[in-house]
């Protein structure tokens, strides 16, 4: 398992960066990777609503299930993605909610946390951490340096993307950084 972790400091108090960042609708234009962020049964925003996200991956655009797991209002977002077994829709709660009880979504890939702390005069700091599974086996092995490096760096694209977009939406240009 591999451990990531940034922290910025965001030029916009911390209500207007949770609020931001909790609109599912913005979430392609800030997460590296991500071309399409749908909510998947009723429940859009808050602990235990599930999306189905596209990745674009060069050629290759999978689609994951992501899941908000721990929700704060104005602390706390984290999202669990999984794969999605092909040809089976996301479950709309929980795998009880499925005929048969099975779950249609394998271990998780990586767990991505977005803390939202005040700094005061109106800014905040954002804390992006995530943590992956690199494959088991011979095969993850040979991968893992290669899979941090490619998650490092997607984690601190989406990082900087949301900062930048979090300070659009508030009207500000602050940049700073804290190490």
């Amino acid at each position: 398992m591999g451990h990531i972790k940034y922290a910025s400091d965001v030029g916009a108090p911390v209500e207007v960066a949770f609020t931001y960042t909790d609109n599912h609708q913005f979430v392609p234009d800030w997460a590296f990777g991500v071309g399409a962020f749908e909510p998947v049964g009723d429940i859009d925003h808050g602990s235990g609503a599930v999306f189905a996200a596209m990745l674009r991956v060069g050629l290759w655009h999978p689609t994951i299930e992501c899941e908000i797991t721990d929700y704060r209002r104005n602390a706390v977002i984290e999202y669990t993605l999984r794969r999605r077994r092909a040809g089976k829709p996301a479950p709309a709660r929980s795998a009880e909610a499925m005929p048969g009880g099975g779950s249609v979504c394998t271990s998780p890939l990586c767990v991505i946390t977005l803390r939202f702390d005040p700094l005061g005069y109106g800014r905040a700091v954002l804390t992006s951490e995530t943590e992956y599974w690199a494959p088991s086996g011979f095969t993850g092995k040979l991968l893992s340096r290669m899979l941090a490096a490619v998650v490092q760096s997607a984690v601190r694209r989406t990082e900087s993307q949301l900062r930048r977009e979090i300070e659009e939406f508030h009207g500000t240009d602050l940049v700073g950084r804290i190490a």
